[in-house]
Parts: C-alpha cells; sequence; structure tokens
C-alpha cells in the first residue's frame, strides 16, 4: 500500500504528485525515504483507533516533529485507504496559522508516517481540566481563534467532522492550531484537489467523531454539513467555561440521549451572552445555528460575546497564560475516547522501538463514568436513531431503532468467533455474522436481573448470563462497562 501515487523520480524529498486515474494532484510536503531509526523518539501525546502521535527528533537536523504513525494493517482490513489518503492530500494543501502544518511523509512495511508540525502547548483539553474550568475571556480568546480556522476550512468546502478540546492543540506561545484530520469530509463546494472518489457517497453518514460533541442530525443518518462543526464548537466553548461537555453520561447511548432530547443545563458559571452563543451554535436545526445562515460567519462574529475581539488580527491577540502543572489521573479520563487497537510498540520493519515510547495510561473504562441515582425522564424516551449502519435494519422489526451496536468476539473455550451484537429498544440482544450477515440468534430477554445479568470481567471482556447459558464476549474497544450499564437501564425501564 503507497501512502503517496507520485511520480517516479530517483531521490528523497520529492514533492511530485499524487495520480489517481486521470487526476493529479500536486504534492507540497515530500514522501521521504527516512526510517523510524533516523529519528529520536520521546513521549507519546497521544493513541488512536489505528494511530498515535509521538514527538520526534530528526537525528540529523535536531528539527522536532509530531510524528503520526499509522498502523498499515488496520488500515486495510477496515478498508480506510481512501480516508488515510485525503487526510494527506488536504493537510498538504491547506494553509493557515489555526492549522498544524504537514512536514512530510515516509512509510516502511508496517506503518505509514505524518511528519506535523509540534505544538508544545499540548491540547486544549489539559488547560481545560488543569484549570478546571476557563475564564470567560480566555474562552473568548480560543474561540475566536477556533473561529477564524473554521472559516478557513469550511471556505475550503472541508467539514472536519472532530471538533473537540483533545484535537485543538496550542503552540508553545498558547495559540490554537486544529489537528487531527482522519475524519475530514469533502463538500461540493470543495476549493482544493482531491481524488475524484472522495465525493461518493455523499450523502451517507457515519458516525464519525466523537460520541459527547456528534449532533443530533448525524444520529438521524442526514448528510454532514458545516452545521456539524458549529455544534462541536457549541459543545467546545461550554466545556470550556464549565470543566465538562454538555451532554456527558455514563455511556455512550446515555449520551446519545442527551443529544437527542438537547438535554442542556446552564450553571451560574455562565454568563447571559455565553448562555445566547451555546444556546444559538446547538440548535437542533443546523441550517439555524449561528454561522450558517446567508451571513454565514459574519453572523457568528457579531455575537455579543465577542465584542471587542479584532477579527481581523485575531491571531495578534495575546494569548491566555498556559498551566503548565499535570492533570491528576483522575483528571485525565478522556471523553469515550476509544482505545487502540494495534500494538503501538511495534513500529519500523519489525524492530522494537525504545523504552521512551510508553504510551498514556489506557482508562480502565469506568474512570469517566458517574454512578447516576436519579430517575431523568430522558433515559427512558429512545432516541430516534434510524441504525448506525443502514445495513443492520433487515435485523430490527418496524418500527425498532438500536441503542448499541459493536463488532467483538464471542468467546468459547478454544474459539472465538467476531460477531456484531446489538442491543435495540424493545429490548433485543442480538447476535449477527458480520461477514455473511446472518442472524445468529438473540439472547433471551429479560426485565428479572435474576434471569439476565451482565459480569464486567476486565474493560474489554464481560459475560451475559441468562438463565439457559453464559455468552462471553471481547470488546477491544474496551466497553464492558458501556454494555452493562445500557442493559441495566434498558431493565430499569420495567
Amino acid at each position: 500500500m503507497d501512502f503517496d501515487a507520485r511520480t517516479n523520480t530517483p531521490g528523497s524529498g520529492i514533492t511530485g504528485v499524487y495520480r489517481t486515474g486521470t487526476i493529479s494532484i500536486p504534492i507540497r510536503a515530500p514522501q521521504e525515504l527516512f526510517v523510524i531509526e533516523d529519528f529520536y523518539l520521546r513521549k507519546v501525546y497521544g493513541t488512536g483507533t489505528y494511530s498515535k502521535v509521538i514527538e520526534a527528533e530528526k537525528k540529523e537536523t535536531g528539527s522536532v516533529y509530531a510524528l503520526k504513525i499509522m498502523d498499515k494493517r488496520y488500515i486495510t482490513k477496515e478498508n480506510k485507504i481512501s480516508t488515510v489518503k485525503l487526510e494527506r492530500i488536504v493537510l498538504d494543501q491547506m494553509s493557515h496559522p489555526g492549522i498544524v502544518k504537514l512536514f512530510f511523509t515516509f512509510q516502511d512495511s508496517r506503518s505509514l508516517y505524518m511528519g506535523l508540525e509540534l505544538c508544545e502547548g499540548g491540547e486544549l483539553y489539559d488547560q481545560i481540566k488543569r484549570k478546571v474550568r476557563l475564564s470567560e475571556d480566555e474562552t473568548r480568546f480560543y474561540a475566536s481563534e477556533i473561529i477564524d480556522a473554521l472559516e478557513y476550512l469550511h471556505g475550503l468546502g472541508l467539514i472536519h467532522r472532530d471538533i473537540k478540546p483533545e484535537n485543538l492543540l496550542l503552540t508553545k506561545n498558547g495559540h490554537i492550531k486544529i489537528a487531527d484530520f482522519g475524519s475530514v469530509k469533502a463538500t461540493k463546494e470543495i476549493k482544493i484537489s482531491i481524488p475524484p472518489n472522495s465525493l461518493e457517497n455523499k450523502k451517507a453518514c457515519s458516525l464519525d467523531g466523537t460520541s459527547a460533541y456528534i449532533p443530533p442530525e448525524v444520529l438521524n443518518s442526514f448528510p454532514p454539513t458545516y452545521g456539524n462543526d458549529l455544534w462541536a464548537l457549541g459543545c467546545t466553548i461550554y466545556q470550556m467555561l464549565s470543566g465538562t461537555p454538555p451532554f456527558k453520561d455514563e455511556s455512550e447511548w446515555l449520551i446519545f440521549q442527551r443529544i437527542m432530547a438537547r438535554d442542556l443545563n446552564f450553571t451560574d458559571v455562565f454568563s447571559n451572552q455565553a448562555k445566547d452563543l451555546i444556546d444559538k451554535l446547538l440548535d437542533p436545526d443546523p441550517s439555524n445555528r449561528l454561522g450558517m445562515g446567508h451571513d454565514g460567519y459574519a453572523t457568528l462574529k457579531r455575537h455579543p460575546f465577542f465584542n471587542g475581539v479584532i477579527w481581523e488580527n485575531v491571531r495578534d491577540m495575546p494569548a491566555p497564560n498556559l498551566s503548565l502543572g499535570s492533570c491528576t489521573k483522575e483528571e485525565d479520563c478522556r471523553v469515550q475516547e476509544s482505545s487502540s487497537t494495534w500494538n503501538h510498540t511495534k513500529t519500523g520493519n519489525g524492530s522494537k522501538s525504545s523504552n521512551h515510547q510508553h504510551q498514556k495510561a489506557i482508562q480502565d473504562g469506568t474512570s469517566d463514568f458517574v454512578a447516576s441515582t436519579d430517575t431523568r425522564p430522558y433515559m427512558f424516551r429512545i432516541a430516534s436513531i434510524d441504525s448506525f449502519d443502514s445495513k443492520w435494519q433487515e435485523f430490527l422489526e418496524d418500527g425498532e431503532s438500536i441503542v448499541m451496536i459493536s463488532k467483538m468476539k464471542k468467546i468459547n473455550k478454544l474459539t472465538s468467533k467476531k460477531i456484531q451484537l446489538i442491543i435495540t429498544d424493545k429490548p433485543k440482544i442480538i447476535r449477527i455474522d458480520p461477514s455473511k450477515l446472518i442472524a445468529k440468534g438473540d439472547i433471551v430477554w429479560s426485565y428479572n436481573p435474576n434471569e439476565l445479568n451482565v459480569q464486567l470481567i476486565s474493560p474489554t471482556h464481560f459475560k451475559i448470563f441468562t438463565t439457559k447459558k453464559v455468552v462471553s464476549f471481547e470488546d477491544v474497544k474496551k466497553r464492558g462497562l458501556q454494555w452493562k450499564k445500557t442493559i441495566e437501564e434498558l431493565q430499569r425501564r420495567c
């Protein structure tokens, strides 16, 4: 699998072109002939489903980068080749002080590598956690820079689709840069060169992004729009001012319930102007969100919350002081952070990387869950989510909706089989063979915990007990606790 399809010119550091069919796209950031051993690898900044980002110093020059390392096998297996190439092509063509720069790429037999601009100030998320919450002046500064970058991004015809504090990085001087374009979507208004197939299936909607920031129209399978990013901006502004996202709960399903019910609460920390701004960004109708009207971003910039901001010189404003303290373990829980599914300690052509490539501690699946003792009505109102994927609809009855779904392994004594496990609002627990799309039978439902219960063995392993059998599952996304909580919530509906 080639990261770049380019002209066959000999040598290292070739810019060349990306070729696909009859289309040629100029490439500025060269595909180098580097190997991973050319770098000193230091701290890990973050890990994802198939990638991690490490601080890396080029031994020859001393230049320091944020090196994004992506697992080729996973990318190929999960059919994400076009997604990764689009991210590379988009990053290569953008030029804005509020967006991370791509300097080079290279690859080996195991991995793809992107040499990105290092943002030494860390994540906006960490600033929120270290300071508990940000002041209105700090929030205004960061929100202004985010808006400036989003206006540029949307002006190119691109939707980021994963705006959140973890993807908003800070320079050593404290200025915002948007990162992680792994979920980027091109619209029909695209103004940069992209492969033609990047616009295919443009009406298809997928649950890309992080659950706490996903807008309601995405949950209802509507096509992506610029309004998706404006919703996430509203969630981020809320989180800056309060310290937590507006729609946080014990499981992904319960978060979706809050989003669909627009269960939005403001405490005394929000000024009237802040409340009004967030309220208008979190409008259920994406076309009505501030920034989406006839005047677009001009209307958003004129909101009273941004009084005093000189938009023409927004990047010249002095940045808030960075808090350099470290978060406690309790504070460092990520909102619905997905865990890695590949061995990040193996990079290069089979050699183990050095000891300083340690990962951030992966949460045990319980640190960002807070037990709920109240009986909030929204928990018992199933959201109108048609499906996470239309191909599962044939396994549902008329009017039945998916509550939770995941691909996992069913563990037997000596073997394991991949299955798609689905919980519906009927409620039913359905097992499906994902390769053959054949139903493998339901797990008998009961509202009685003595007849149906879930035992959590570890974040990845759980067992479902019924009166007739015990079924063991392995969920590599470490959502065992979410499956347990979701089943228990549905049982309490009785």
